[in-house]
């Protein structure tokens, strides 16, 4: 019989919780997990009936000696981790972004082929149903060749949410870092395309943020927020990441240059919208246009001198998906699955790697220079 496959998570958040529950749905032993603060990871552990917590990873890494380390910390504290579990001969599966720079990103990815090991990278809202179903129905040309996309989204973050990883750039943080990725993975998937060039400018809108303790799950983070900026007795922290962007993207379907797809990519994170999140693919003959800043839906189709029609989710990709209701963790745990059939042989099925990893992180970079149109480079 072949062996069991074993993981090793790193972090106890949002992700590194959301991690454990993937690749256990996905039929693999979860052995332990290591985190930052050792009260916090040995509850979330118990809660998770993981019997292995601590706070140092290196011990874990050689004492468990894990087939699979998933990373679910944030990307400024990747590097160290991931060459320590490649040189342990691990397959890796990490969350966005891949590294802090796109230097540290291509050295993980080099040192990972090299390696010879499977790699996984987490922009995986992809695998949202009515994301799966743009690209269906664009690859059967229902709107025809495609010729720009629209991704508009306003979240109206809280500007007093308190201090932490997302408000440094050295930590992974800021919104290209942590939301536009998702949003690049949905449309190149979409479009079957490679990102050829980009072009941006960003907003950094946060000087600083008040300093807060309790903050560990980062879907609570606002609810440690104080009410107001004026509140006595608040310590603040110098942020320096991004918060807004608007980004331009040239990207070619089937690595066809001749058919260049114009992607425009606006998220205003401080500020409220009054039209609804959304994505939109516009072709020749028709355009569909899917509610939401993620593709969560519903989406309609409207032909050239037409009327928007709503289109249905077909059942075949709800059927083919996990049945899990949280929409992150359903995305995590698909992913888990397709990387665990490519480690048993059983088959690649076009999730992303380390590979994507570098190149957003290139495309990030490229964003953050503000140096006009940047082509992208597609090896390494």
């Amino acid at each position: 019989m072949p062996k069991a496959l074993r993981v090793l998570v790193l972090g106890s958040g949002f992700a590194g919780q959301g991690h454990a529950e993937a690749f256990r749905n996905a039929g693999v032993e979860i052995i332990g997990m290591a985190s930052r603060t050792l009260s916090v990871t040995q509850q979330v552990a118990k809660d998770m009936n993981i019997p292995y917590a601590t706070t140092d990873w290196k011990t874990a890494l050689t004492q468990l000696q894990p087939d699979i380390v998933a990373v679910g910390t944030p990307g400024g504290v990747h590097v160290d981790p991931i060459l320590a579990a490649l040189d342990q001969s691990c397959h890796i599966y990490s969350d966005k972004p891949l590294a802090a720079t796109a230097k540290e990103a291509k050295m993980l990815y080099l040192k990972a082929r090299e390696e010879g090991a499977k790699t996984a990278y987490a922009a995986s809202m992809r695998y949202l149903p009515y994301a799966l179903l743009a690209k269906s129905l664009i690859a059967q040309g229902k709107i025809g060749d495609p010729l720009e996309v629209e991704c508009i989204s306003h979240p109206n973050v809280n500007p007093l949410i308190p201090f932490g990883w997302f408000h440094r750039l050295d930590q992974g943080g800021g919104r290209t870092h942590s939301n536009f990725p998702h949003k690049l993975s949905i449309v190149q998937q979409a479009l079957n395309g490679t990102i050829v060039s980009v072009n941006g400018q960003l907003r950094y809108d946060i000087q600083r943020a008040p300093i807060a303790a309790g903050v560990h799950d980062f879907r609570k983070r606002g609810q440690f927020a104080p009410q107001s900026a004026d509140e006595p007795g608040l310590e603040w922290a110098e942020a320096d990441s991004d918060s807004s962007y608007t980004v331009l993207a040239h990207i070619a379907p089937e690595n066809d240059t001749s058919k260049m797809v114009s992607v425009l990519f606006k998220q205003a994170g401080m500020h409220p919208g009054f039209q609804p999140d959304y994505m939109a693919f516009m072709g020749r003959e028709a355009t569909l246009h899917i509610n939401g800043a993620f593709a969560q839906g519903p989406m309609h189709i409207c032909a050239r001198n037409g009327k928007w029609e709503e289109i249905p989710l077909p059942q075949e990709i709800t059927n083919s998906l996990p049945n899990i209701e949280h929409p992150a963790i359903r995305c995590w745990t698909q992913l888990a699955h397709e990387f665990i059939a490519d480690i048993k042989s059983e088959g690649y099925s076009g999730y992303q790697t380390f590979k994507d990893g570098w190149i957003y992180q290139e495309v990030f970079e490229a964003i953050r220079s503000e140096k006009g149109w940047v082509d992208i480079p597609q090896e390494a």
